[in-house]
């Protein structure tokens, strides 16, 4: 009784290099990070040096030397703690509406179909690209005193000016940066709609879930991430914004970067305006600390839970 031999095909013996330790990285070549030199020098010059020159000029005060001084005078006046209230107030208050109405926007977008809603979301990236002063121009056009609105209300009504006189106002500088905002919170939204698989939304339909409850439970979880980078980017951004503010004319409205131009252009104070500009910058990138804080505890949270 013969029995029959099995044959394994021969297989090509790994390369020497291509077999390591665990974990063991591969060893860097001597002049590798000569080219990184190149880019590390011109991010230096270009960014680097003018923002060390804001610093030191911040300790810089008029009669001479380096103190603290310039630091506790603008602290200390109204000014810049008006500025500095009315500032986060307008960026917490323009980031909620942009984040709120650009989730409605892109659920629409991505779970609604209606005619035209692929070229309204290729037309959400050629948006990213415009700048803010051109939003606040269509705004004065369709609502400042001699725009559009106020124009048909006087020709209706026969009155000699229109309701319409909100522009030059904090509620017109917040309905400018949510218009302008509102597509940063979009894109991302829209990315991470289009990698939803449909199999958990037919699932949670088929079990009686409505569309509510599908959005809130299904949805919105898995777009978590790219929703809190899309407002944590708005929020900065909102923070720094000076062309909406100073394009609207609205006067009563000093953020910290309308501080920055008026102590430095206006009133010859460069060393008042560095200070305030430091204080900007350092709210900056405590809230960028603080958003890359609350997304590693919610990856860290996403891993445990996908362990259980």
């Amino acid at each position: 009784m013969s029995s029959a031999t099995t044959t394994r095909p021969a297989t090509a013996a790994p390369h020497p290099e291509a077999v390591r330790a665990p974990g063991k990285r591969p060893a860097r070549r001597p002049g590798a990070a000569l080219w990184a030199l190149p880019p590390v020098a011109a991010l230096a010059l270009v960014f680097l040096y003018p923002l060390a020159l804001v610093v030191w000029q911040s300790f810089s005060p008029e009669d001479g030397g380096h103190s603290t001084a310039p630091y506790a005078q603008v602290l200390a006046e109204t000014s810049f703690r008006d500025a500095l209230v009315t500032t986060v107030g307008i960026a917490a208050g323009a980031t909620a509406g942009a984040v709120v109405l650009g989730s409605l926007l892109a659920l629409i977008i991505a779970f609604v179909p209606f005619p035209g809603g692929r070229a309204f979301a290729r037309f959400i990236d050629v948006f990213l690209s415009f700048p803010s002063f051109l939003i606040t121009l269509a705004l004065l056009f369709l609502y400042g005193t001699v725009g559009i609105a106020n124009g048909l209300w006087s020709d209706v009504t026969g009155a000699a000016s229109g309701p319409f006189d909100f522009l030059h106002t904090p509620w017109g500088v917040l309905l400018a940066e949510v218009t302008y905002f509102t597509p940063f919170v979009m894109r991302p939204l829209l990315a991470a709609f289009a990698q939803l698989e449909t199999g958990q939304l037919e699932a949670a339909a088929s079990l009686g879930a409505r569309p509510a409850r599908i959005v809130r439970t299904v949805i919105l979880p898995e777009a978590l991430p790219q929703l809190a980078a899309g407002g944590a980017l708005v929020l900065v951004m909102c923070l720094n914004e000076f062309g909406i503010v100073l394009f609207t004319g609205a006067k009563g409205v000093v953020t910290l970067p309308v501080l920055v131009y008026t102590k430095a252009i206006l009133d010859g104070d460069y060393t008042g305006a560095c200070v305030v500009a430091v204080v900007n910058i350092a709210l900056s990138v405590a809230l960028y600390a603080l958003y890359r804080y609350v997304m590693a505890r919610t990856a860290a949270g996403g891993h445990r839970r996908a362990a259980a």
